[in-house]
């Protein structure tokens, strides 16, 4: 069983990879995309990091992030954020 709290506040410490979480079981649709996009946000704020040469210890997964949200059928574009480099459109 996944431990959801852990998994919302630090899913990398949770799961080896985002795929990881598609194929959890015990997980809602809506838990495994609150996972994941908490997880595109730490991985985003990795990015902002490294452009501003304070390079992390743990490569950016966004990619993969992205493409299991999609396999979620997860639409960025409801979003309604702001724009920012943290995901915003």
């Amino acid at each position: 069983m996944v431990d959801l709290d852990k998994a919302l506040l630090n899913p990398a410490a949770v799961f080896a990879t985002p795929e990881d979480v598609l194929w959890a079981a015990g997980l809602t649709r809506e838990q495994k995309i609150d996972i994941l996009r908490r997880w595109e946000y730490d991985a985003r704020e990795l990015e902002v990091a490294t452009e501003e040469n304070m390079p992390g210890q743990n490569p950016s997964c966004l990619e993969s992030i992205i493409k299991t949200l999609n396999a979620l059928g997860y639409d960025h574009n409801l979003d309604n954020e702001p724009p920012t480099k943290q995901g915003g459109s």
